[in-house]
């Protein structure tokens, strides 16, 4: 199992050099950087995280795949890949739908885009000549000038049954999103392994699992609470879906149970547990979410959540 931290997007991207550094001297895996709307972007984030350390690989989750041409996105992905080998895990994702609709980008069919797209990169990165006439992406004998000789496994961030299989068909991993717990963790993986059996796959898919992370688990409850509340990520909350209903129905403002914390989050006395529960459910990676937004307090928090998993 690796362990990564993930820089929030509330930071302001001139902290990314420092806090990838700090990352890289507490001992993780991996950085993740995530391009959210309308934040930071994270191929330049990327690179200056990569540039500013010599051995942690840096995660780009995710990239909305409507936001750029595949090729533009290939160029950019095969510069990074060129220039730190081995150290790039990009990946794309549907987007969040009220931002690519305010964007003008929003696609006719959210799976045949993200495909498409995962697909055309995924040659292009590897030095394929590519011609694509489908429903979103439409490429005329494309060919990279410096494909990268160690290509980089592309992910895909999504959650839903059909999407999963997407990412089973066509990519090299896929990164699940905060507040996914154990079972659906596991769930998710099957639906993903169904995409992987249909296309007749057998090469590695890595799962990558984001999750809140504190030693003190009260400084998350505002971070959850409001997760909870909105309602996005509810598919991932399995067996505690009915309750998480029934508490947002009822004001979602009382006290969350310690039982929900130890699933929804890696944190407090029994930040091991949820650890070795999410591993346990197929996570390959896990990507810990500091609830400091301040860069230096977020380390400090990382550092501290650190020695508790050793």
């Amino acid at each position: 199992m690796r362990l990564g931290a993930m820089l929030r997007r509330e930071v302001p991207p001139e902290h990314t050099a420092a806090y990838a550094r700090g990352v890289e001297a507490l001992g993780l895996d991996e950085l993740w950087l995530v391009e959210d709307c309308f934040y930071a972007g994270a191929v330049a984030a990327g690179g200056v995280a990569l540039a500013s350390t010599e051995r942690i690989e840096v995660g780009l989750g995710v990239l909305p795949a409507v936001f750029r041409n595949p090729a533009a996105t290939a160029l950019e992905v095969a510069a990074l890949a060129r220039m730190f080998p081995g150290r790039l895990r990009p990946g794309l994702g549907h987007g969040v739908t009220e931002w690519v609709q305010q964007i003008g980008a929003f696609p006719a069919s959210q799976l045949a885009a993200l495909e498409e797209t995962t697909a055309a990169l995924r040659a292009l990165l590897r030095g394929e000549r590519v011609t694509v006439d489908g429903r979103h992406v439409l490429l005329d004998d494309v060919v990279l000038a410096f494909p990268p000789p160690v290509v980089p496994p592309v992910a895909t961030g999504v959650r839903g049954p059909r999407s999963l299989r997407v990412s089973g068909r066509v990519a090299d991993g896929t990164v699940l999103t905060e507040l996914s717990v154990p079972s659906y963790v596991r769930w998710a993986r099957e639906r993903i392994d169904e995409g992987r059996a249909e296309a007749g796959r057998t090469d590695p898919h890595h799962l990558t699992v984001y999750a809140y992370a504190a030693p003190d688990r009260a400084s998350l409850l505002p971070l959850v609470a409001d997760g909870l509340r909105d309602g996005g990520a509810s598919g991932q909350w399995g067996q505690l879906a009915g309750p998480i209903a029934a508490w947002c129905g009822a004001g979602g403002s009382g006290d969350l149970p310690d039982a929900w914390l130890d699933d929804l989050t890696v944190s407090g006395e029994d930040a091991a547990r949820s650890l070795e529960a999410l591993v346990e459910a197929g996570a390959d990676s896990v990507v810990l979410i500091p609830a400091a937004e301040d860069p230096d307090e977020a380390l400090a928090e990382l550092a501290a959540l650190r020695s508790q998993l050793r």
